[in-house]
């Protein structure tokens, strides 16, 4: 692991950038700030190494604003109906922040804070580093003192693995995600209309027309949002409600299983996407507003990334049918995700 300073919060606080190696010339950056992933390099068939997640190369542009690019998202990713659930027969209001709804934490979310970074050892040698975090009883109006701890690490077969570990004090909704939108061409390269998506679930949650959850799935079977076998992102998204991108129930549980694949024909680079969480949020990027020069020194439009966010359902604490979010003291929550990357010949399915 590399580490060095990345810059300053206008609060004084420095900020942190830790750089793991994979093999072939693969290598992942992250921030002690929000945890955020800054790039992700793998190589094409032909070797050849490109950046596949978008956002910038400076703390500045982060601090001014941003998509959830590469961030940790919490303490509850998605969105919260009307900010509040009720825990224990009482009502907790949370702050609204994306019109009624309250969206990937509040105002200041584990993306805004930093975590701490050390080196974690791991027995198959991997690069590796763990976050920890403790956000104090009613920060952002969460109830509990929680504390977070993850660890990212880096394979020598260019493995991205988060590992999620989150113990309370006090009964209180978790459901992290991880924020990067994948352009397996290359960031800064246009929009990912020409990549393949497959994803390995046959129902969704629906969502009203403010991506409010509803507490219902229903089957994708037939459907614009049926992803079972290959789809060119690019026929697929008009379809979609929204153009937004649904969001899918997986079998969860301590067992990992495979999400979903994403493919870009010609790089050859894919990415598989493997999980214990309930849920697989799709977000086509349709609605990116990014005002600041990505990496490539231009700004990203919608549609130039895919995220593939795994996660619990934000809803959870009411229908905790579909996988429950609430964390209870002395059983810690744990979660596993893990972003694997390939290539694969012309014509040759993997």
């Amino acid at each position: 692991m590399q580490k060095r300073k990345f810059g300053s919060l206008p609060t004084g606080e420095d900020v942190e950038l830790c750089t793991l190696h994979g093999g072939a010339g693969a290598s992942l950056s992250f921030m002690s700030y929000g945890g955020i992933v800054t790039s992700l390099c793998v190589p094409d068939r032909e070797g050849r190494i490109a950046d596949v997640v978008l956002g910038f190369d400076n703390l500045d542009s982060y601090v001014a604003g941003h998509p959830f690019f590469g961030a940790v998202a919490g303490r509850v990713a998605g969105r919260i109906p009307g900010g509040r659930f009720t825990l224990e027969g009482k009502t907790c209001q949370l702050v609204q922040n994306d019109g009624p709804n309250h969206l990937h934490g509040g105002l200041r979310g584990l993306d805004k804070r930093i975590w701490s970074a050390k080196p974690n050892l791991r027995a198959d040698g991997a690069d590796s580093v763990r976050l920890t975090y403790h956000s104090p009883d009613g920060e952002e109006g969460y109830p509990g003192n929680a504390f977070f701890c993850l660890d990212y690490t880096l394979t020598q077969d260019n493995v991205f693995i988060i590992e999620s570990e989150v113990t309370t004090d006090r009964l209180t909704p978790i459901c992290l995600t991880h924020h990067s939108y994948f352009n397996l061409a290359g960031e800064g390269s246009g929009e990912v209309f020409d990549h393949e998506l497959t994803v390995h679930a046959d129902r969704a949650l629906l969502v009203d027309e403010l991506l409010t959850p509803l507490g219902r799935a229903v089957s994708v079977a037939g459907t614009a949002a049926d992803f079972s076998s290959p789809r060119r992102l690019g026929d697929a998204i008009p379809g979609l409600f929204a153009r937004h991108g649904d969001c899918y129930l997986l079998p969860g549980g301590k067992s990992l299983h495979l999400a979903a694949r994403l493919a870009d024909p010609v790089s050859g680079r894919t990415l598989s996407v493997s999980t214990n969480e309930h849920c697989l949020q799709l977000y086509t990027a349709a609605y990116l507003e990014c005002p600041h020069p990505g990496k490539s020194g231009h700004p990203y439009l919608p549609f130039a990334g895919c995220c593939l966010e795994c996660q619990g359902y934000s809803a959870g604490a009411e229908f905790p049918e579909f996988g429950s979010i609430l964390v209870e003291p002395g059983r810690p929550q744990r979660r596993v995700t893990r972003y694997a990357f390939s290539t694969t010949n012309p014509g040759i399915e993997p």
